[in-house]
């Protein structure tokens, strides 16, 4: 049983991830033909004025995107986490994956990456300890740590916002029933990609955030929701589902029967067959 959904870069790569790229550094179609242009200037070597993190991104994007804005060697901020000094919750245990809140930040004059990432978690801090985060978060028995990592998971498996509330509940009514999760986002965190199907040797792995075999929610969040996906975790629509896939585009179907789950899922085998690009 696979709760597929297209993976979320390619989604955001039509929108904000665009901008992304450009601002980080990377050159996409689009800008090749002025960059020639750029090196002239003799400005072209300063840092970007700003740095938009998208939602989604997990930690490591995070870090590395810091890194290429600062233009500083690769794994650079990530090895400053230990002296950032970040106000993480308890639970975090130092860990800021789901506190790097995605916004446009700016970049000062000799800006450091502890600094960076204490503006992001001060960010996340700031939108999920207010007193509505928490009162949703107790009532589907959850600390905010745990809601933030809810969020992480409809983040990264809901097609659309429309279908963020109706993830949220999917992992409730899962979490109710003593049910695993059964996240394939949660096993492409474990595995650092972000891909379209799950193999049946993909569901065996060991890993904490194998959600197939591990009960519960996983230990962390698995990326860095952002506003829409906390609203859905704190005030989901009532409803029994307790699988989903994305059939196709604009076309995730939702069921509390496993039987019709089956044909969704068979629908969509049968559409990456005919065409991979067809389901995504």
């Amino acid at each position: 049983m696979h709760m597929n959904t297209p993976p979320r870069s390619r989604i955001r790569l039509t929108r904000r991830g665009r901008l992304a790229l450009i601002v980080t550094g990377a050159v996409v179609a689009g800008t090749a033909v002025a960059v020639p242009l750029l090196t002239l200037d003799s400005d072209a070597e300063k840092k970007p004025a700003a740095l938009v993190v998208p939602e989604g991104w997990r930690a490591g994007q995070v870090y590395d995107a810091v890194d290429k804005a600062l233009a500083l060697p690769a794994g650079t901020t990530k090895k400053s986490l230990g002296k950032a000094g970040l106000k993480l919750p308890t639970d975090a245990k130092g860990n800021p994956e789901g506190y790097l809140f995605p916004a446009t930040y700016p970049i000062k004059e000799k800006a450091t990456p502890e600094q960076l990432l204490r503006f992001m978690v001060d960010t996340a801090d700031k939108k999920f300890n207010g007193a509505p985060i928490a009162a949703g978060a107790q009532r589907n028995a959850l600390n905010v740590y745990q809601a933030v990592t809810v969020a992480s998971i409809v983040q990264a498996e809901a097609a659309s916002k429309a279908d963020m509330g109706k993830v949220a509940r999917v992992v409730f009514n899962r979490l109710k029933r003593g049910m695993p999760l059964q996240m394939d986002s949660t096993i492409n965190y474990a595995l650092n990609r972000s891909t379209l199907t799950t193999t049946e040797a993909d569901t065996r792995i060991d890993s904490p955030y194998n959600s197939y075999q591990r009960m519960g929610l996983p230990p962390t969040p698995i990326a860095n929701p952002g506003e829409d996906a906390m609203r859905a975790v704190i005030n989901p629509p009532p409803g029994d589902w307790l699988y989903f896939v994305t059939v196709k585009r604009g076309d995730t179907r939702f069921t509390a029967d496993y039987a019709e789950h089956q044909r969704n899922v068979a629908e969509f085998n049968r559409l990456q067959r005919r065409s991979p690009a067809a389901a995504g």
